[in-house]
């Protein structure tokens, strides 16, 4: 049985870093947290804006750039750039202090999703998976086609681990054309459309969901099922994750399970400790 939708929100455009502009889907009031995931964002950020050295603790950033190019650079000596259609999957773990920027004359336009880690994880050492848009796995089936990030989709798999299971799907589908995706019944699922429109969830029930729309499934089936019955093409990612089910305390860029964990993560960050013993000397190229 298909899966139902359930809450449903426009994503309007904020400012967010040193002048960029972000479309926030999941961290919105409306939807603080959706386990185990914590925030979902679309940017998109010109010359000289961007996000300048900043710390993070306890979870996971998925970048995923569509148009234009990014640059990182990080404490530990990473540094690269994120093309359009690349890939960049962080483990931050006990701690990172990195800058985000634009690289080159165009507007970077993608998205960033962050993941939670179980408490047993949060502390592991930072690390990086990385594939360039043309290592990504992609199906092509009935007028919808998908580049698999994480998980799987028409029997292709993404290389990517992920420390907390995750299905990260970015579909297009072509007007007409149909899709049945499953979703593992005890995930918490959500769509969030980049543009055009569908609907989504079983005929008798189901839903258009329009750009910059999120959506958040029911667990009441173990697929979902898409019609686009629109004359344009829809473009959406389809994201579904294994819940943790633990408490989440939150302090800006710090994502731990207790209060005092927070304190001790802050301390860490101001002290230079535990993970951030680089972060009193070090500053970025573009800091």
């Amino acid at each position: 049985m298909s899966r139902t939708t359930n809450l449903s929100f426009e994503s309007v455009e904020q400012d967010e870093g040193v002048g960029a502009r972000v479309r926030r889907s999941i961290g919105r009031p409306e939807l603080r947290n959706f386990d185990p995931f914590l925030m979902l964002d679309e940017f998109r950020v010109s010359p000289p804006a961007g996000f300048p050295d900043h710390p993070h603790r306890g979870f996971e950033t998925v970048t995923y750039m569509m148009k234009g190019e990014g640059i990182h650079q990080d404490f530990l000596g990473h540094k690269g750039k994120i093309k359009a259609g690349d890939l960049q999957w962080m483990t931050a773990g006990r701690g990172i202090v990195h800058c985000e920027m634009p690289g080159g004359d165009t507007e970077s336009h993608g998205l960033q999703l962050w993941v939670n880690l179980k408490k047993a994880e949060k502390m592991v050492e930072p690390a990086y998976q990385e594939l360039s848009d043309k290592d990504i796995p992609r199906g092509d089936k009935g007028g919808v086609k998908v580049k698999v990030i994480a998980g799987e989709a028409f029997g292709v798999k993404s290389p990517v681990y992920t420390r907390t299971p995750t299905s990260y799907l970015d579909f297009v589908m072509s007007p007409g054309s149909q899709l049945d995706q499953p979703i593992p019944r005890d995930w918490n699922a959500f769509v969030y459309i980049l543009s055009g429109e569908a609907s989504f969830g079983p005929s008798e029930k189901e839903v258009v969901c329009k750009a910059h729309h999120t959506t958040t499934l029911n667990d009441d089936g173990d697929f979902i099922h898409v019609h686009n019955k629109g004359s344009e093409a829809c473009h959406f990612v389809l994201i579904s994750g294994q819940p943790i089910k633990e408490p989440v305390v939150q302090h800006g860029p710090f994502v731990m399970t207790t209060e005092q964990e927070i304190k001790e993560a802050i301390s860490d960050y101001r002290n230079g400790e535990n993970g951030f013993e680089k972060a009193m000397t070090w500053n970025s190229d573009y800091a």
